[in-house]
């Protein structure tokens, strides 16, 4: 038996493993930081046989309530990504498995790689409407690549979307692709008439070095990239200088911020209510925009989510409060699950790349809905 993770993205610690029916691991820190919970391993051993794994120490993890109902991602092949089902008794994760191959992965999300990363903005860019840029590189000297999707001219709105702030959130590259592959579907009516009145600048991955590191929620030294907005550094946060100089050239109209949410297992979107600027047409836009993404998708819902901010409380260093204040527009942080969607749960996947892909193609739509009125 081995246990591997000595690959992108990879993210384990072994305790014990002298036995099949007691393999014991731990998931370490990002670097230079306390949060964990971010963990992407191979196994080797028997087939037919079945193994117990126990993830331990995760009552200190960031997010310990994000273990209830957990059910872990594992795949032979790296393309398909099922669920296994796992107990958690407040501080241990176990799941029992019976290998079909000699080799399985295990993830907290099913990944999104680098490779693929490069794969989706090269191929992007072959699109007569899209440029691909490099803003500036990360602290590990990675790229900051900016897709620009739709030709500036008066009048045009600019709508931003970034993704992967939080590098262990690989569900918002997944959606990302999915609202992308629609926005360049020339033969799709809601991205020719995007493309007709707006200007696309998305940013698929913010922190391509904390996914390559596998982190779950920092860069390279273990900065998070959303408590930055308000001050950036080329030292500390250089993601984050880069993206939002571009922004104060372009202006923004709509912005979306996507990530995924461990606890919470439904979408759902945080607004700017607690900005001190927000006003009533401001509600009416993100009102708007989240009636007509419920009534594209059912994926979608309202009723569950994060409290809102009373008014003049909201934390100006995250993306979507320092992008509504700065700028007076819709923004909007969109936030998936980690486990499944209790409105519409799937027992062999749960929240899947799949469904993520999709739900940023409807999400598109509901972009296409509203701007008439941003």
């Amino acid at each position: 038996m081995k246990i591997f993770s000595n690959f992108e993205s990879g993210a384990i610690n072994v305790v014990k493993a002298e036995s099949i029916d007691d393999i014991q691991l731990t998931i370490p820190n990002d670097n230079q930081s306390e949060f964990y919970q971010w963990f992407h391993f191979r196994l080797e051993s028997l087939v037919g046989e079945q193994h117990s794994i126990k993830l331990l120490n995760l009552a200190k993890s960031a997010y310990p309530e994000g273990w209830d109902n957990y059910r872990v991602a594992a795949s032979y092949d790296r393309e398909e990504w099922f669920r296994i089902p796992a107990e958690f008794d407040g501080d241990t994760l176990t799941f029992k498995v019976t290998p079909e191959h000699n080799s399985i992965y295990f993830a907290y999300f099913a990944p999104y790689s680098y490779g693929r990363h490069q794969d989706l903005i090269h191929h992007a860019q072959l699109h007569p409407e899209c440029t691909l840029e490099t803003l500036g590189h990360t602290l590990d000297g990675n790229d900051m690549s900016l897709l620009t999707i739709g030709t500036p001219e008066p009048g045009k709105k600019i709508v931003w979307v970034i993704g992967r702030q939080h590098p262990g959130e690989t569900m918002a590259e997944w959606f990302i692709e999915g609202l992308l592959t629609r926005l360049l579907d020339d033969e799709d009516s809601v991205g020719r008439t995007l493309l007709g009145n707006s200007v696309f600048y998305v940013v698929p991955n913010m922190n391509p070095d904390g996914a390559i590191h596998g982190h779950l929620r920092t860069n390279a030294i273990g900065v998070n990239l959303n408590r930055e907005w308000a001050e950036p550094s080329m030292a500390r946060s250089p993601e984050v200088f880069l993206v939002r100089q571009k922004m104060l050239q372009t202006g923004v109209d709509l912005f979306l911020d996507i990530h995924g949410d461990e606890a919470i297992p439904y979408n759902f979107v945080a607004g700017s209510e607690g900005t001190p600027s927000y006003s009533e047409e401001r509600q009416a836009l993100e009102d708007a925009f989240k009636s007509a993404l419920m009534a594209i998708t059912p994926e979608f819902q309202d009723e569950y989510g994060y409290d809102k901010d009373k008014p003049g409380e909201a934390n100006l260093t995250v993306a979507s409060n320092w992008v509504a204040e700065q700028f007076d527009c819709l923004s909007y942080t969109v936030e998936m699950p980690f486990k499944d969607h209790d409105f519409a749960p799937d027992e062999d996947y749960g929240w899947s790349p799949q469904r993520s892909h999709q739900f940023g193609r409807d999400t598109l739509a509901a972009v296409s809905a509203v701007m008439g009125l941003v």
